[in-house]
């Protein structure tokens, strides 16, 4: 059985990286895969606890489900969204967005 710090390390490396990705890229489509890659390192996290805690429950694969479908739909909108904002403005760099502020 591999330890539980391994998983824990692998989702650390990911959540760096999304939290990297989201500050220093101002392209759209690249902080839409940073923020699925901030997703992934959640579900590798409740997936590694709920099987060191409770390796007979599928408690934490159910959570994982639902998180897993969750983010497709946060995906699709904000793929919908940039097309949109492409077809208006097209560019995606969000630094040349500013007719979106209030």
């Amino acid at each position: 059985m591999i330890p539980i710090i391994n998983y824990l390390i692998l989702a650390v490396i990911l959540l760096a990286l999304g939290l990297y990705g989201i500050m220093t890229k101002r392209n759209a489509i690249r902080m839409l895969f940073s923020i699925e890659l901030i997703y992934n390192a959640v579900n590798i996290t409740v997936i590694a606890l709920a099987r060191f805690f409770q390796p007979t429950a599928i408690v934490g694969q159910v959570v994982v489900l639902f998180t897993i479908a969750i983010a497709a739909t946060e995906a699709a909108l904000g793929l919908a969204l940039i097309l949109v904002i492409y077809r208006l403005y097209g560019d995606i760099d969000i630094r040349k967005l500013s007719k979106l502020k209030g």
